[in-house]
């Protein structure tokens, strides 16, 4: 057995202000509008977003990917408004009860780490670290349906007509 874990460890700029990026993290529209990689889609989602909140979304799969929702929530640990947000990320069921991680790898109590920047001139940069992972399989896996998301999030960050 080892004790050798991995991180997701990403780097975005966006095409939007920092207020724009901070919303997408941090109100139920803003989740929806990003949370589910490529096809999958956010029906539902709330936010208490402070210090001792919580953050309950669900991950519906297109029927090409078998369907099916997959329930996680978000506990904050830490709220510095446009500049980090820190919670423990743990699979749950729609009641936001805890359950067991999907696959191998994957850290149950996962700790992340979101920090944003302004760089001024409309643009942001988002910095994201998830930690724990105790196979790079699970990590890489993570990390694309994580760049995935940030896809979907960038397009909502510039707004229309960008």
């Amino acid at each position: 057995m080892t004790d050798t874990t991995y991180d997701v460890d990403v780097t975005r700029e966006f095409d939007g202000p920092v207020e724009r990026a901070w919303e997408a993290w941090s109100t139920p529209d803003g989740l929806r509008s990003w949370w589910g990689p490529g096809p999958f889609t956010c029906p539902a989602a709330e936010v208490d977003l402070r210090v001792g909140g919580r953050a309950l979304l669900v991950m519906r799969a297109p029927a090409e990917f078998g369907g099916g929702d997959q329930w996680s929530t978000w506990d904050f640990t830490l709220v510095e408004p446009l500049r980090r947000i820190e919670y423990v990320f743990n699979f749950s069921d729609a009641d936001g009860v805890r359950q067991p991680p999907p696959m191998e790898g994957v850290p149950a109590d996962g700790r992340h780490e979101v920090e944003f920047t302004d760089l001024g001139g409309g643009r942001s940069r988002l910095h994201m670290v998830e930690h724990g992972y105790s196979t790079a399989e699970a990590r890489d896996m993570s990390q694309q349906g994580l760049e995935a998301c940030l896809d979907k999030m960038a397009a909502s960050v510039a707004g229309p007509g960008s």
